[in-house]
């Protein structure tokens, strides 16, 4: 059994004990890490900034709310490396109860449906104060009896520049991503957080053409960061970009601004409350757009567009837009996909988009399954 098939057996056995964990990669690394804790352990802070002085992994929603709490996992067993977390003895854990929650609802609509509301949405945005807004929709893939530690493995060797990651949770459930937006980068003197917008299929040749469509989406993102920097008083900064992000099966505009970590030093969890939900995940102008999406929106997004990692774990903080994400049911791999609406937007187009999002996902369940 090689060391892929080994730690796939881990983290099934871990499932099957009913663990609460989160593993993960980062980005361009193929080292793994693991974070185990009691569930007495964890911690559900109200807000963020109740974060400052804590350590762990950070797995927040897109709004936090009593069913669905941010939650830390404090370090009970961390570990770093295939051979690290190969020596956890997983027979020597606890069986974890089931926590008694009631299921989410997941709402799927066809086709016709979105098609309306992104043209609805367009219809807003041009007759409104609205610039941008992203709208989502499910797309359930049935489960069969595959190894979700193969999946795992499966994902993280097919996209090496996103955050792979795994968790259950008993407050927030099953959910597998690979996730390639920062929303912030803390490590030694600096941070670093990310405008990250449009989408187009990736190409072979790398040789990509950007419409003003996409152009216009990715600068609400970072005209909607500067607004932040503003409110917390950071100069100087240096950006880079805009370039090309491929990632999985799509590809993204991407530019990075960063500054001295000094300017957060004791508000780092203010600047991410901030922070979160960029236009990336949400629309411009936030207010507006955070509004319009629970009109639009027939299913609850949950931990989709929130963001999750490391959070002071070897003096860092790691944090990612969950993006590229699904909840796992006993029957069901529920993807989350959605898409940036400008005046500009096609219905067809972003059907489309969201398919292509959806593909990075779906490739590695399809691996699996016809194994």
């Amino acid at each position: 059994m090689t060391d892929t098939e080994k730690l796939a057996h881990l983290l099934d056995k871990l499932l099957a004990k009913n663990c609460s964990f989160a593993v993960w990669a980062l980005p361009g690394s193929n080292t793994p890490e693991i974070l185990l804790t009691d569930q007495e352990d964890m911690i559900y802070p109200s807000q963020l900034n109740k974060l400052n002085g804590q350590e762990g992994f950070v797995f927040a929603p897109y709004h936090i709310e009593e069913d669905k709490p941010l939650v830390l996992l404090k370090p009970g067993i961390y570990q770093k490396g295939v051979e690290s977390i190969l020596s956890i003895d997983v027979d020597q854990l606890t069986m974890q109860k089931t926590a008694q929650q009631t299921q989410p609802k997941h709402i799927i609509i066809q086709k016709d449906d979105y098609l309306k509301s992104i043209e609805t949405t367009i219809e807003t945005i041009s007759t409104s104060k609205l610039s941008k807004v992203i709208v989502s929709r499910l797309i359930p893939h049935a489960r069969g009896d595959e190894s979700l530690g193969s999946l795992y493995m499966q994902l993280l060797q097919q996209t090496p520049n996103a955050m792979v990651y795994l968790v259950n949770l008993p407050q927030a459930g099953l959910w597998m991503g690979a996730t390639p937006e920062v929303l912030l980068k803390s490590e030694g003197k600096t941070i670093e957080t990310v405008s990250l917008a449009g989408t187009q299929s990736r190409r072979s040749d790398s040789d990509y053409s950007w419409h003003t469509k996409e152009i216009e989406e990715q600068a609400f993102v970072s005209r909607y960061l500067l607004d932040v920097f503003y409110r917390f008083n950071i100069h100087p900064y240096t950006t880079q970009g805009p370039e090309t992000l491929e990632s999985g099966k799509v590809a993204h505009l991407m530019t990075s601004f960063r500054f001295a970590a000094k300017k957060l030093a004791h508000k780092l969890g203010d600047f991410v409350a901030d922070l979160h939900p960029t236009p990336a995940v949400c629309g411009y102008p936030k207010s507006r757009a955070d509004k319009f999406i629970s009109k639009i929106e027939q299913h609850d997004r949950r931990y989709y567009t929130g963001y999750l990692g490391p959070w002071r774990l070897n003096e860092s903080v790691r944090l990612f837009v969950n993006l590229r994400c699904m909840e796992i049911t006993p029957e069901n791999y529920v993807l989350y996909s959605g898409g940036g609406i400008t005046s500009r937007s096609v219905p067809e187009d972003e059907w489309e988009e969201t398919i292509n999002k959806a593909g990075t996902l779906l490739s590695a369940i399809e691996a699996v399954q016809k194994k």
